[in-house]
């Protein structure tokens, strides 16, 4: 269950980032792949904090999931703490729904970390990167994993495509593509029935294969988080309005881009009326298990 007042809401961004840690300072690492980031997504310098993000979503009305990312393992770069995230959901039940991110090549350790965080309920979801973390989805190492959120009946987000992260860095910063082709959730769907799988972003240039296990797995579900709307590939929106109408996410991948530039090219970019309302929220609360 959730504290979230849903009836006052207007959305649910199902794709927020927790960029800034009120406890850590920021990790050097880090700092030259954030750059690069901005200079792709055409961000600014200035990331918020936490309770920045928070106050913001509550002032629009908008619901919203956040997450870290644990890269610890492939970019050598300090995560923020999940508990941090978790603390400020705990205190913004109203508002906000904490994910965790555990690298599974943490092994029994991530597991040791995921039951930990789940004890009290305020995790409801985990976040996967597959570029950045340096993974295949299916690869058997993040099985155990899988195995303690499916038995908790909790979703998980694994980002797909194209990845802003490492874009224009040497070497993509080490980082690979591959490993973000979504085809390869089509195992972990299969496998983890009691796990909805939320594929993260539309996913160029493999947006028919997270299209065609969306439609295939009824666990599956897409968040077109990322880009703004009106880039998004024809397919994309003919399904969203069509076969898969109850299968599309509201995200935004704020603060790299906001709800208000999201949600103003969305109302422009075809989809039916009726359709509007159950991917800007309607959809996100069967997603998430809010009943």
């Amino acid at each position: 269950m959730t504290s979230l007042k849903l009836d006052e809401l207007i959305a649910i961004d199902v794709h927020t980032h927790a960029e800034v840690s009120c406890r850590c300072p920021m990790d050097e690492v880090w700092q030259e792949y954030e750059k690069a980031a901005n200079v792709y997504f055409k961000a600014g310098s200035r990331r918020p904090t936490i309770a920045e993000t928070v106050a913001y979503y509550r002032e629009r009305k908008i619901g919203l999931v956040m997450f870290t990312v644990d890269s610890e393992h492939q970019i050598g770069a300090r995560r923020i703490p999940n508990e941090e995230v978790a603390d400020a959901a705990r205190d913004n039940a109203d508002t906000m729904i904490a994910f965790a991110s555990i690298d599974p090549h943490k092994g029994r350790m991530g597991v040791r970390e995921a039951k930990a965080l789940l004890k009290d309920g305020v995790i409801r979801g985990f976040k996967f990167h597959p570029t950045a973390q340096g993974f295949f989805p299916n690869d058997r190492m993040a099985y155990p994993l899988y195995e303690v959120i499916a038995e908790h009946k909790l979703p998980a987000i694994f980002h797909s495509g194209h990845s802003g992260i490492g874009t224009g860095m040497p070497g993509g910063g080490g980082l690979r593509l591959k490993y973000s082709n979504p085809i390869y959730l089509d195992d972990v769907a299969a496998d983890f029935p009691e796990m909805n799988v939320i594929i993260a972003h539309p996913s160029w240039p493999w947006q028919d294969e997270a299209l065609s296990v969306c439609l295939h797995k009824p666990n599956v579900y897409i968040d077109l988080s990322g880009w703004s709307p009106k880039y998004f590939q024809p397919q994309l929106i003919q399904y969203a309005n069509g076969q898969l109408k109850h299968k599309m996410l509201f995200g935004s991948d704020y603060p790299l881009i906001t709800p208000e530039r999201w949600m103003k090219d969305f109302g422009e970019a075809g989809f039916k009326a009726e359709v509007r309302p159950l991917i800007l929220k309607e959809n996100a609360i069967k997603a998430l298990r809010l009943h």
